[in-house]
């Protein structure tokens, strides 16, 4: 007579705690921080920068569209530092195609620095990002969702520590007052990124744009607010100058110039 062993699968429960355990391991071997270049961020982040092999938030301020460019671009000036050497590229994946590549390239984020993965749903999104970052071969990876509970981003941190490559999670399509990193997750970094009003200039034109850069979660480290001045051509963000040190640049520039 033969007998069928039937093998219990592992409850949710289970695989948490095999993921926690997973997950620990991975915090002894970390990568390089990438610094902001910015003593106000990097001073106050325990890692003085993003771990370079490691999760990271971003989610817009508000639902708006100007919240969302904001944090877009947050994003991918992040990017287009982590893959500033030749040769390294950013893998995009999401699954709605509304990316604007001028703008991408303005903050330093180029067509021949990126390649874009669509997924039908978050699911599918996730498989993809988590798929890229255990390849390693890549210089940062950027996925945009909806939603991803405590599960799925601890499965993109073990996966970002195991191919030592940064994740860059975009919590889009932000729900009207809610905020998508009121939820779980095993990031470590979270940011909230809102457009502010730009400074007036002493002649006629637009300045520089600048944001809200909200830290709302660090491990290791507390939370701080600040605004900065937007990504420049080579995704670096900087504090607005003073009024007084700005005119003197500018005739600094203009007698050089002369």
């Amino acid at each position: 007579m033969n007998h069928v062993v039937q093998i219990a699968e592992p409850s949710r429960a289970d695989q948490i705690v095999a993921l926690r355990a997973e997950l620990a391991r991975a915090q002894i071997a970390r990568g390089p921080a990438l610094a902001f270049g910015i003593a106000a961020v990097d001073d106050r982040l325990s890692d003085h920068g993003l771990d370079g092999a490691g999760l990271h938030e971003i989610a817009a301020a508000r639902p708006s569209s100007s919240d969302d460019a904001a944090a877009t671009l947050f994003a991918a000036g992040i990017a287009a530092r982590f893959a500033c050497q030749p040769g390294f590229s950013v893998l995009w994946a999401l699954s709605k195609f509304d990316l604007y590549a001028p703008g991408l390239e303005q903050v330093g984020l180029g067509p021949d620095r990126i390649f874009y993965a669509s997924g039908r749903k978050d699911s599918d999104v996730l498989a993809l990002a988590e798929d890229a970052l255990r390849d390693g071969a890549l210089a940062c990876v950027i996925a945009e969702v909806k939603a991803a509970d405590q599960t799925a981003t601890r499965r993109l941190q073990l996966a970002a520590s195991d191919g030592k490559t940064p994740m860059l999670l975009y919590r889009r399509h932000r729900a009207r007052d809610r905020c998508p990193l009121d939820q779980p997750s095993a990031a470590m970094t979270r940011w909230r990124i809102g457009c502010a009003s730009s400074a007036r200039l002493p002649y006629p034109g637009v300045g520089r744009a600048r944001w809200s850069v909200e830290l709302v979660r660090q491990r290791g480290g507390n939370p701080f607010f600040l605004e900065c001045e937007a990504c420049d051509d080579q995704g670096r963000l900087a504090l607005p100058a003073p009024a007084r040190d700005r005119a003197a640049a500018q005739v600094g520039a203009a007698s050089q110039a002369a």
